[in-house]
């Protein structure tokens, strides 16, 4: 039994996890609470888990890893009771891609306590496991219009791994967070370790943004050689475009905030020229948050004017 027993209840009978070729299974990470611009983890990990087959394997225990006062659960009231608890989760399963092949996804709340604890009991139920590889996922706003093909930035403990993905140049600092600490132990015990961080648009970052969703399972499935399905995502995201290029024809200011981005994008991917991918021309740009304000305020007028037009903004 993994050392760190005490942060985790393992629920048995585990399956089988090797595939027919004695290959130990992947590793997904996506962990929600420091990086997830447009619910891309939270998106990510239902999607897997409602559409492939899934065996819940590992709960964590939360009271021991979770700050409840900093992220505090909703509860529903109904009339005069309340009558239901959301209980957060950290939880492993066991998931089967469409071509049989078995993989771990471990989904849920970041810890905000106890990271190493939490990491080690990690790497000893993937020892234990025989993982291969591990994946950690991100999801980070950035000025990048939603007209042009969702990117990502791709890092891994061995470039190899990585060949044929984008990655961010340059060398920084940046906030801790589990998901990016678990790629780095895993490394360090032995375990080839990648992970993707994928751009969201700034000024959509705040609502469910299924182009994100549908690009880290792409990415997921073309690095681990997994077979994942998709049809159902590329559905709800152009469905997703349709509504907001719809909506944003209403607002000229909009409009022009978000054509200006597309030919400064344009131009970068073109040139390639500096790092900043944030502004890549050296133009004034609207900042996401400026496009993302005169967004909401025209939603809000909408509403106003008797709420015609879908919501991009609401989920479902």
């Amino acid at each position: 039994m993994a050392r760190h027993s005490d942060l985790y209840r393992l629920i048995e009978p585990v399956p089988d996890l090797r595939s027919e070729d004695g290959r130990g299974p992947v590793l997904v990470h996506g962990l929600e609470g420091f990086s997830d611009a447009g619910l891309a983890i939270q998106g990510v990990s239902e999607y897997l888990r409602e559409s492939l087959d899934s065996q819940l394997i590992v709960e964590f225990d939360v009271d021991e890893l979770v700050d409840y006062r900093s992220r505090r659960p909703h509860l529903k009231y109904s009339f005069d009771r309340f009558a239901d608890y959301n209980e957060p989760t950290i939880q492993m399963h066991a998931v089967k891609a469409s071509d049989g092949t078995s993989f771990l996804l471990l989904s849920g709340l970041e810890p905000d306590l106890k990271w190493d604890g939490f990491t080690e009991s990690v790497i000893d139920l993937a020892g234990s496991f025989g993982v291969r590889m591990s994946i950690g996922l991100g999801a980070m706003p950035l000025g990048v219009p939603h007209t042009r093909p969702t990117n990502s930035s791709a890092h891994a403990s061995d470039v190899d791994l990585i060949k044929g993905f984008s990655a961010w140049p340059g060398e920084f600092s940046v906030p801790g967070n589990v998901t990016s600490l678990l790629e780095l132990r895993m490394a360090e015990h032995g375990i080839p370790s990648a992970g993707f961080t994928v751009h969201v648009p700034q000024y959509l970052s705040q609502t469910a943004y299924p182009a994100a969703v549908l690009h880290l399972v792409g990415s997921i499935a073309k690095i681990a050689d997994l077979e994942l399905p998709t049809a159902e995502l590329e559905k709800a995201a152009e469905e997703f475009t349709a509504q907001v290029n719809a909506q944003i024809a209403q607002s000229p200011e909009i409009l022009t905030a978000v054509e200006l981005m597309e030919k400064q994008y344009d131009e970068f991917m073109e040139t390639r020229l500096g790092s900043d991918s944030l502004n890549p021309g050296g133009k004034p740009l609207p900042s996401g948050d400026e496009i993302g304000a005169e967004f909401e305020r025209f939603l809000a007028q909408q509403t106003g004017d008797g709420g015609q037009g879908d919501d991009p903004q609401r989920d479902g």
